[in-house]
């Protein structure tokens, strides 16, 4: 156990120099002529870091004089809609479910004009005005379902199956709704001039 004393302590050394730690203890048993420890090396001299120019202090701007209250100006006023122009006859398909029969006539407004039992009176037909969204025609109409008179028995009373307006763009909006029959907006169109002759 004596010997390995020496031995542990010399390894115990040189971990402690290669470690960087001095050491000025000798062992009590150590043998006499031990060359003394060589001193760590001395530290290299650090350069300072570059200390960054101060900041210059912000402007502090002069406070903006508070300004007086204004009135509110009024919104300006809304352009008016353009008007829708106004045609005097209205063209109009209809369409016979049981024979496949498809008919497109003039209907002037004003006057009722018959499609088998059907009798169409126009009120109205416009076409949409320039600043609308889509162009598009429309019709304000009614819609009488009045079998035609057969000899030897009373007129039946006829009876209105359809009334407000109907669009060309989209038919199924407003649509007439009878089992038999069908009809929609075409267009609409000013009256033909009549010639002179």
């Amino acid at each position: 156990m004596r010997r390995l004393r020496p031995l542990i302590l010399g390894v115990s050394l040189t971990a402690l120099v290669a470690a960087g730690a001095v050491v000025a203890q000798t062992a009590p048993e150590a043998p006499a002529a031990a060359p003394p420890a060589a001193p760590p090396p001395a530290p290299e001299a650090v350069a300072p870091l570059p200390v960054p120019p101060p900041e210059p202090a912000p402007e502090i701007a002069a406070e903006p004089e508070p300004k007086t209250p204004r009135a509110p100006e009024p919104p300006p006023e809304p352009k008016p809609p353009i008007k829708r122009a106004r045609y005097d006859v209205a063209i109009i398909q209809a369409l016979d479910k049981v024979s496949a029969e498809t008919i497109r006539f003039e209907a002037p407004v004003g006057q009722p004009i018959r499609y088998k039992s059907l009798v169409f009176t126009v009120r109205a037909c416009e076409l949409s005005a320039p600043d609308e969204r889509a162009p598009d025609a429309m019709a304000y109409m009614t819609v009488d379902s009045q079998p035609r008179a057969v000899a030897g028995r009373p007129t039946p009373p006829a009876r209105q199956i359809f009334r407000g307006w109907m669009y060309a763009a989209a038919p199924g909006l407003n649509p007439l709704e009878h089992p038999v029959y069908d009809a929609w907006l075409i267009t609409c169109r000013a009256a033909t001039p009549a010639r002179a002759g």
